[in-house]
């Protein structure tokens, strides 16, 4: 069963980071007027969907191989990344399979609830399931050791979390802008590298048990 877990972590978490990894590219894209409405929204949700599930299974592998007296803090992490995945998924299946359709209908003004735009609902969402991604990291934090390989993923979660007040401001600054945007830059950073991390981790952790 270790073994499996180990498996599932480590292919996960690569799921995850490539995932990851594309969608920030798809977003630098974007920004840069490379690619439009709506391939761009469809890439940008896409993408993002296919981080969730990869992501909360490595979590969930975490827990599962963390010590007995670190079970506090690996289901803490646990539980934030559920969070994230309710708010974040809610976001991407409407934005993908209602907003987009209905937009490219031209009946976008039934829907405008639905939109993602800044301070829109969705893009509460969106925000608070990233807040959340980095409360997950945060708890996560002393389930490593402070020594080996694990410290550098022990510091990678660190600074991921230490990133979420900078989510924080793009999100809920008054006066959204897309040079805002750049501000949280140093998550297309850090996100992609704490999953990679974890994810080599496993790989390392069921190497030495065979």
């Amino acid at each position: 069963m270790n073994k499996t877990v180990h498996k599932v972590g480590f292919w996960s978490g690569l799921i995850a980071f490539f995932s990851t990894v594309a969608f920030v590219i798809v977003q630098m894209l974007q920004l840069f007027g490379v690619l439009s409405y709506p391939l761009d929204e469809i890439l940008i949700y896409g993408f993002s969907l296919c981080i969730v599930i990869p992501f909360l299974l490595e979590m969930l592998a975490l827990h599962y191989i963390a010590p007995t007296e670190k079970k506090f803090w690996s289901h803490a992490a646990l539980i934030f990344t559920v969070l994230y995945v309710a708010f974040v998924s809610a976001n991407y299946v409407v934005q993908l399979a209602t907003v987009i359709p209905m937009t490219l209908q031209g009946a976008s003004d039934e829907i405008l609830i639905l939109s993602q735009t800044p301070h829109s609902l969705f893009w509460d969402f969106d925000a608070i399931g990233y807040i959340f991604m980095g409360f997950a990291t945060l708890f996560a934090v002393p389930i490593f050791e402070k020594q080996g390989f694990q410290r550098w993923v022990r510091y990678s979660f660190l600074i991921h979390s230490l990133v979420t007040p900078l989510i924080v401001f793009v999100y809920f600054y008054p006066y959204f802008s897309e040079t805002l945007l750049l501000i949280g830059m140093p998550w297309a950073i850090t996100a992609p590298l704490s999953m990679l991390l974890l994810a080599i981790m496993f790989k390392k952790d069921f190497e030495v048990s065979t």
